[in-house]
């Protein structure tokens, strides 16, 4: 309910500085004793994958909290587990503003931020500084100016450095917002790429006595030769899971909108039906060996259980989080559990 009293007036600042203000608000509002936010995750049918547990199948995507700096108030929203970054190796301010736009009659947002990042050596300080005992997942990015040919040495160096305090790690190959990146989803590419990701991940493991699950995050703008080729990798290499979809470079369903035309990533609605094409294709390919997270346009409980029923295990939401608020974590979680109510 605050959110959508608050909702206006946010919507009258550009949206960085509504999303810190937004992020800050929930982080004040989260230390009161009577704030009526969850102040956990939300109780709904727990979740197997990654050989992790997860209380619900909800999670935060990555990209609201770039810096690992909110991790305390959005735990507090009742998500089932959280996804922070991307981060970088060195510090790096991303593209400049304006960078991210909202197209609001088609509940959509483009941004073309290009991993702004406070690099990985204060992500950690916050990271070790959290309170939150939740599942915290960490997006690996790399730096602008790292050749591609050497991108997973950046991967790499974050891995190294979040390993001891997150749950699990994403590596992003999909931004559209870093040149060349989502070659890195390329067969020639991506065999070679996650080759040296497990082989880090395993001397980790050891060092650590814990083996941390990797998950990769795809484009939706993939067709069927693309997404086979992506499915046969992720079981060649034992990645745990996939992340299926970032934002689309195309414009479909904003075609004449008001900041329709701007460079960068859809999200939001108008991304639905394409992630969710990608979620069933990749289900198809995967036939159970790698769990799906689906993300994408889920900007209602229906949406979620679209990404479901397409074969992913857990979702993700972020613009739909712009949107709709925190509320839409408690309707998604109620929402999946009532089958099973309905079946016990």
């Amino acid at each position: 309910m605050l959110y959508e009293l608050a909702r206006p007036a946010l919507f009258r600042l550009d949206p960085e500085s509504a999303n810190e203000l937004a992020l800050t608000s929930a982080r004040l509002l989260s230390r009161l004793p009577f704030s009526g936010l969850p102040g956990g995750p939300l109780r709904g049918p727990r979740v197997t994958a990654m050989g992790l547990e997860f209380p619900n199948a909800v999670g935060l995507a990555a990209g609201l909290d770039k810096h690992a700096e909110f991790i305390d108030a959005l735990g507090a929203l009742g998500f089932g587990f959280l996804e922070v970054g991307g981060v970088t190796p060195r510090a790096q301010p991303g593209n400049p503003r304006p960078r991210v736009f909202r197209l609001t009659a088609q509940q959509a947002i483009i941004n073309r931020l290009g991993f702004n990042s406070v690099g990985i050596a204060r992500f950690v300080e916050n990271l070790r500084r959290t309170r939150y005992d939740g599942i915290v997942g960490v997006n690996l990015g790399k730096n602008r100016d790292t050749p591609i040919e050497r991108a997973a040495d950046d991967y790499i160096v974050c891995l190294e450095a979040v390993y001891p305090y997150a749950t699990y790690a994403t590596v992003n190959v999909s931004s559209p917002n870093t040149a060349e990146l989502r070659r890195l989803q390329r067969a020639d590419e991506l065999d070679p790429l996650l080759a040296r990701l497990t082989d880090a991940r395993d001397r980790l493991a050891r060092k650590h006595r814990r083996r941390m699950p990797l998950a990769v995050k795809i484009a939706p703008d993939l067709d069927d030769e693309q997404i086979a080729g992506i499915a046969t990798a992720l079981v060649a290499h034992g990645i745990d899971a996939v992340i299926a979809t970032n934002t689309t470079v195309t414009r479909v369903g904003v075609a004449g909108a008001s900041h329709g035309g701007e460079e960068g990533g859809l999200s939001g609605a108008p991304l639905r039906p394409l992630a969710t094409a990608v979620v069933r294709k990749l289900a198809g390919e995967l036939r159970g060996r790698v769990p799906i997270i689906g993300s994408g346009g889920i900007m209602s409980a229906a949406d979620a259980r679209e990404k479901i029923d397409a074969g992913a295990s857990l979702v993700q939401i972020y613009t739909g989080l712009v949107y709709r608020g925190p509320r839409l974590v408690r309707e998604i979680v109620e929402a999946l559990a009532a089958p099973a109510a309905q079946a016990a």
